[in-house]
């Protein structure tokens, strides 16, 4: 039997690119989504005088559209499994979707393992997209440019998928990544090979890397909001088994430590860079 994954998606796990928001001009504008494939649509530029824009894995699937007058591309992006060059051009104009975690659009010519760390243009994995891309490409403002992309693109935003990939999705993100297999296994009612095979089919990840993603973007959520954080009890939190090991794994999926992060984040005066719409 499938199910959509579009369902039970009421949590409050927010992915971020945290790279993005802090290499905007001057505003990271965000619009939520009223269907819940979506995580939300974004808008900002880059600025000139930005550092090298890090991707980091936040088991998203980005369809990223560079608005320059000149060379305008639609890129279709899997999530990054280790921090890595986004390659934004300084002073272009980017429109993104983001798309909720472990969600594979049913629109792309694709399937999920191929998406995986990969990039793609967008006219190259969508059947007749030309049209839809120019649209895109071509409209002045935010707003319009999130209404043609419903417009083209909502009749088939998410591939239906199995019940035991949209339990362990589910169960994942609530639990903030901080599970084990063998509790997948008691959930689900299946084997291990079962869930691996059936879960890396659907989202092209292993259960475990789509944990560990989630327990790094929870870390993310909160480590940008105001006031101070312990990182041996957030570390507790998430599941490792002591401040180090976070440490570590951070830095390898962030490209930076806590701190750094924290620093920067504030620094940089996170909330005022935000817009939501």
């Amino acid at each position: 039997m499938s199910h959509s994954l579009v369902s039970g998606y009421a949590d409050s796990l927010h992915p971020e690119q945290p790279w993005f928001v802090l290499s905007a001009a001057q505003h990271y504008s965000i619009m939520a989504s009223v269907n819940p494939a979506i995580s939300h649509f974004y808008n900002f530029d880059v600025s000139p005088s930005a550092d090298v824009t890090i991707a980091i894995p936040d088991g998203c699937v980005d369809i990223v559209f560079d608005c320059d007058d000149s060379r305008p591309t639609a890129r279709v992006c899997g999530t990054p499994l280790a921090a890595r060059n986004a390659e934004l051009v300084h002073g272009h104009r980017y429109f993104g979707i983001r798309f909720a975690p472990g969600i594979m659009p049913d629109f792309l010519d694709l399937m999920a393992e191929e998406l995986t760390d990969r990039e793609y243009d967008l006219v190259d994995v969508v059947p007749g997209a030309r049209r839809a891309c120019e649209r895109i490409l071509h409209s002045p403002q935010f707003s319009q440019q999130v209404m043609s992309f419903n417009h083209y693109f909502t009749p088939r935003l998410a591939r239906r998928t199995s019940n035991v990939t949209a339990s362990i999705i589910q169960a994942i993100k609530q639990l903030k990544g901080n599970i084990r297999i063998e509790q997948l296994e008691t959930l689900t009612g299946y084997t291990c090979r079962t869930i691996q095979r059936q879960f890396r089919q659907d989202t092209g990840m292993s259960p475990k890397i789509f944990g560990r993603i989630m327990r790094c973007q929870t870390a993310l959520n909160t480590l940008h909001k105001p006031g101070r954080h312990s990182f041996i009890d957030l570390a507790l939190d998430l599941g490792f088994s002591d401040q180090s090991h976070f440490l570590r794994e951070f830095r390898k999926l962030v490209s930076t430590t806590p701190l750094e992060f924290q620093r920067r984040a504030l620094g940089d005066a996170w909330d005022e860079r935000l817009r939501y719409y």
